[in-house]
């Protein structure tokens, strides 16, 4: 893929309705994208039926949920949850009696980890052990989903898995500096991912962002066969993130975060997403805009091309809504700051020489370096001291309106998908919200 293929119309057309099923393929946590999913499958009154990744207990072994757990779940979803716990990746599995690579990883220090070797023929065992944990666990899944399919239904399958990073403590210390270490503090992301360490990590983050797409499409393939036989239609889709344009300079330009170690990862869902189109299974991967998670904040400066959407917003013919939405980020800054002035410091950030070659679509995901680290550290530092409240910031405020904006792009898009990629740049994302609050 040379070039994003860009979302550029507005969708219209509504396949789901009420007796419909919605299908959340993974849990729904605090704020993040798949709220803004679940919120349009309420709205068309579709079934929502949600899964588990399951809880893990002092021992590391993992469980269901339990009726208190289960009961505050399936009240935030607004559904019924299929109690059996679907944790991807292998960190924490091993054969009976061996290490699994999470303890492996605890012998590691941070003087010898860029030189320290790991066992990948046992690795690749705790690999065969967590995959066959996962698919067997999704096999009873899939049977306790067949029975709530009514004949006749649509099912939308919304895959929102992602992450893999081990629990190791040199880990936690390694991304510390690789993510947000600048001067002396820098590290390059090259040699994390160079070294076993950082092998390890992209092969976990594959099983758990990408591998567990194929694993749902396939295991649903008996559930699409008897839809499909039924005159129904059957959806698949995933939260990609590829970089995202924003405007600089006036013009829609494609930029990313750097370094986003998950890219490779991210790509191999696209290609998983490739490989079911072209069997004529609708599955489409929505590279999204990056926001602000409860795990996206070990990541400076992964939220500053969120600024860019007020701008977004003014020219794809906002109207009196956008401007509140102004009105508000204002209120947010410090005395003497305006919006005006925190934009002016993002687009100095992105129009520098020092981004500037960042913007390599086909490099993507780049390594870090170490005039990159510091500039990019330092505007989100520098525009973070902006605001009168460290935790009321406006990235948050656009955050939410991302989410507001995706769910319905997603979820009327699927009804009719034009394609296996496909991106949602600040164009879109302002002209759905102005459309919304029109």
């Amino acid at each position: 893929m040379n070039t994003p293929i860009s979302l550029r119309d507005l969708p219209q057309h509504n396949l789901f309705r009420p007796g419909d099923v919605f299908v959340l393929f993974g849990e729904l946590f605090g704020r993040g994208y798949a709220n803004g999913l679940v919120n349009e499958a309420r709205k068309a009154g579709m079934t929502i039926v949600g899964i588990t990744v399951g809880r893990r207990d002092e021992a590391h072994a993992l469980r269901p949920l339990n009726d208190e757990e289960l009961a505050q779940a399936e009240s935030a979803l607004g559904g019924t949850i299929i109690n059996v716990p679907l944790m991807a990746g292998f960190d924490l599995g091993a054969p009976a009696g061996t290490p699994n690579p999470t303890e492996m990883l605890g012998k590691l220090t941070l003087k010898t980890w860029t030189e320290d070797t790991l066992d990948w023929a046992h690795i690749e065992q705790c690999r065969s052990v967590g995959v066959k944990r996962f698919t067997d666990s999704l096999a009873q899944v899939m049977a306790r989903l067949d029975g709530m399919i009514p004949a006749g239904a649509n099912v939308f399958f919304a895959h929102t898995m992602a992450g893999g990073i081990p629990k190791a403590k040199v880990f936690l210390a390694i991304a510390n500096r690789v993510y947000k270490g600048r001067g002396e503090r820098f590290m390059s992301s090259q040699t994390l991912l160079d070294s076993d360490l950082g092998k390890l990590i992209l092969k976990n983050f594959d099983e758990v962002s990408a591998n567990t797409f194929q694993h749902l499409i396939d295991a649903s393939a008996a559930i699409r066969a008897r839809v499909q036989a039924a005159g129904g239609e059957v959806r698949y889709s995933a939260y990609g993130y590829h970089g995202t344009e924003i405007l600089i300079g006036g013009q829609y330009t494609w930029q990313t975060y750097t370094n986003y170690t998950q890219g490779l990862a991210k790509m191999r869902l696209e290609r998983i997403a490739q490989a079911a189109w072209a069997k004529g299974i609708k599955a489409t991967v929505y590279n999204c805009p990056e926001i602000r998670t409860n795990s996206s904040d070990i990541f400076a400066g992964v939220e500053l091309p969120l600024v860019g959407l007020l701008s977004a917003l003014k020219k794809e013919n906002g109207g009196a809504w956008a401007q509140a939405q102004w009105q508000a980020c204002g209120a947010l800054l410090a005395d003497g700051i305006t919006v005006d002035a925190m934009l002016a410091k993002v687009e100095a950030f992105h129009t520098s020489d020092v981004m500037r070659p960042f913007r390599n679509f086909a490099a993507w995901p780049m390594p870090n370096s170490a005039d990159q680290a510091d500039l990019t550290i330092g505007t989100s530092d520098e525009v973070q001291k902006m605001h009168k409240d460290p935790k009321a910031l406006v990235t948050d405020l656009l955050s939410a309106l991302v989410i507001e904006a995706t769910g319905p792009l997603m979820f009327l898009e699927s009804s009719a998908p034009s394609g296996p990629v496909l991106w949602l740049n600040h164009d879109i994302i302002a002209r759905q919200l102005n459309q919304l609050h029109a």
